[in-house]
């Protein structure tokens, strides 16, 4: 398995390829929504200019968005497909490519509705269009770059929160007094306890701007559940359910672990007898489902450590996947279930 790390937000690009850090996923759902939000609201700023009275402004706006959102419906499907050749020129060069693409599609929608009588246009008003696209297309770029300049700044701090709920003093003195109790009775097992917990030690420290592969934080969540078990023995029994998922996939690092680690400590540490966790993976169309299932009072489910955590990685997930991702928590027929639907992202 390929354990290169990749991407932000975005698959990642070409070698020597920095356009993508400038233009916008076109390909993502909440990219869409926020350029059709910000045109939108653009062009009401322009009828609003245009209007000569306040009454007048409903209907200057209906005549600027007729124009508008044909423009802003064809243009955002030539961009996804276009998208990998964009991101193969210099940053400045594929903004300039997309703002001349901008105009002469709108020349060319002129044209089709002057083919069809729908306009009497004048060149003059051609040109002032075509300029006013641009000018949109212009502050739109402008905005996603800002927007990914601050992106890596957004995901530090995102990770320093999760440091902060997730490095657990007990959880640490716990896994080493299993190691220790673990010594005189199988000395090659402790060795290998401390080798898992000094890897995942090390990932808790690693940089989180970069997404990983699922296999690798598969592989994570076993060490670690492998380090509870010396604790914990019998009291914890944990099911694993993997279908048909991709295991190069992209996700946050610590997406899963955290989670796992909430439904022991709320699940299983609490009581005598043992406690089951179901981790199960599927997959739904593009999107991989991901679900942890433990036992838990409502009292555990609603503790600070536990929507702390659930609030991390949902921060987390947006940050990485916009809208196409999402994490939802609560009780499904008396046990408690948190379930992670994500895009499924493998790099080329």
């Amino acid at each position: 398995m390929d354990k290169t790390e990749s991407i932000r937000q975005n698959p990642p690009s070409p070698p020597g390829s920095p356009a993508s850090s400038l233009l916008p996923d076109t390909r993502n759902l909440g990219v869409w929504l926020r350029i059709m939000l910000g045109v939108n609201a653009l062009t009401m700023v322009a009828a609003l200019i245009k209007a000569h009275h306040l009454m007048d402004w409903p209907w200057v706006f209906i005549q600027f968005a007729a124009f508008v959102e044909p423009l802003l419906l064809t243009a955002l499907p030539i961009l996804a497909t276009g998208r990998d050749a964009l991101r193969r020129l210099p940053p400045r060069a594929a903004q300039g490519a997309v703002l001349l693409g901008v105009m002469m599609l709108t020349v060319m929608l002129f044209d089709f509705w002057r083919f069809f009588g729908m306009t009497e246009a004048r060149a003059d008003e051609l040109a002032r269009a075509s300029l006013l696209a641009a000018a949109g297309t212009g502050v739109m770029l402008l905005y996603f770059e800002l927007r990914a300049r601050a992106f890596p700044k957004a995901v530090a701090e995102a990770r320093l929160q999760a440091l902060n709920a997730r490095i657990r003093p007990h959880f640490l003195f716990n896994s080493l007094n299993a190691v220790l109790g673990t010594i005189r009775r199988d000395p090659k097992r402790a060795e290998t306890a401390l080798e898992e917990l000094a890897d995942l030690i090390r990932v808790l420290m690693r940089d989180a701007r970069e997404l990983t592969p699922l296999s690798d934080e598969i592989a994570l969540t076993r060490q670690y559940l492998d380090l509870e078990k010396l604790r914990l023995g019998e009291r914890l029994q944990v099911e694993w359910h993997i279908a048909d998922v991709p295991g190069e996939t992209r996700v946050p690092p610590l997406m899963l672990q955290p989670l796992v680690e909430n439904a022991v400590y709320h699940g299983v540490e609490p009581l005598a007898d043992p406690g089951p966790v179901r981790i199960a993976f599927s997959r739904d169309d593009d999107a991989i489902v991901i679900a942890i299932v433990n036992d838990a009072t409502p009292q555990a489910a609603h503790s600070s450590g536990n929507r702390m955590a659930l609030a991390n990685v949902r921060e987390r997930l947006s940050l990485h996947f916009d809208l196409e991702a999402r994490l939802d928590a609560g009780f499904e027929t008396g046990r408690y279930v948190v379930r992670i639907r994500l895009p499924v992202t493998v790099p080329h």
